[in-house]
């Protein structure tokens, strides 16, 4: 049988996963020398691993609390606690890394010398925790900076605006795993294909639509929110001409930013303009 368009049947004989597409990325730059096509990969592979305790979380008893909080405040599922596992690990034998900062841990992981690299990884290994147990949309959250000096890794090293980010996307665990990825140029998904174990390229340049019909927000918190954003929702809600937009609010950040980047809108979380504890 031919081979046509690079498939046989409706199987593809030359798609284009994830490795490869880091790789053509990666070519682009001749002085690149390939450690952060490395790290991605142990990115994909921390992602996968999730997914799938994702998907027999209830065969392997893996739903409810564990017992602990995390270093914003919120009860550890059990599924938090493995998944950060997975990435710290992960992470860690890829030998790309120096620190990682991941919500699970109150102060920054530092890497032994020994396994030393390049990179500081932050990450929440599984957003949405309070929609574990009920099945709901979850995924997982990642940021790449660079170190550009020697010596000790202090916290300070990892305190870097977004503009410093070297890589960053999601991986939403939903329907589909789907990962979510920018290295500066453009934002791609990927989907999960279980039958060979690859991401597949099935969105290039993902973009927001100009327009949406949906609004995105916790307003549960609405005495706590500034009056700008107070007016914006109320104007969502009861517009002066045409419809009023539809409110969706999921509560994990990767399934609202997902909805919202395929099918436009808006998403947003609230400064809470309430005083705050800090311990």
């Amino acid at each position: 049988m031919a081979s046509n368009g690079g498939k046989i049947g409706d199987i593809p004989t030359d798609a284009m996963t994830l490795n490869r597409f880091v790789m053509e990325e990666q070519m682009k730059h001749p002085g690149a020398s390939g450690s952060l096509s490395l790290l991605l990969s142990s990115l994909c592979t921390a992602c996968k691993a999730t997914e799938a305790a994702v998907r027999k979380a209830g065969i392997a008893q893996l739903y409810g609390i564990a017992g602990d909080t995390n270093a914003t405040g919120d009860e550890q599922k059990k599924l938090d606690v493995l998944a950060n596992e997975l990435f710290v690990n992960l992470l860690k034998s890829s030998y790309q890394t120096c620190a990682m900062v991941s919500e699970e841990n109150e102060h920054m992981i530092e890497v032994p010398v020994a396994k030393h690299g390049r990179y500081i990884v932050c990450f929440d290994p599984l957003d949405g925790s309070s929609n574990i147990d009920c099945l709901v949309s979850i995924g997982s959250i990642f940021g790449i900076y660079k170190r550009d000096c020697d010596g000790p890794v202090s916290t300070a090293d990892c305190l870097l605006p977004g503009n410093k980010l070297v890589a960053a996307g999601y991986c939403v665990f939903g329907t589909a795993c789907m990962m979510v990825l920018s290295t500066g140029n453009g934002v791609n998904g990927f989907t999960l294909d279980p039958s060979i174990g690859e991401f597949i390229l099935t969105a290039g340049n993902m973009t927001i639509p100009a327009k949406g019909k949906i609004y995105s927000t916790n307003e549960g918190n609405a005495q706590y929110l500034d009056s700008k954003l107070q007016k914006y929702l109320n104007d969502c809600k009861f517009p002066k001409s045409g419809k009023p937009k539809a409110a969706r609010y999921v509560g994990s950040m990767v399934a609202d930013v997902h909805r919202t980047i395929c099918y436009g809108g808006v998403s947003c979380t609230q400064l809470i303009l309430q005083p705050l504890t800090v311990n």
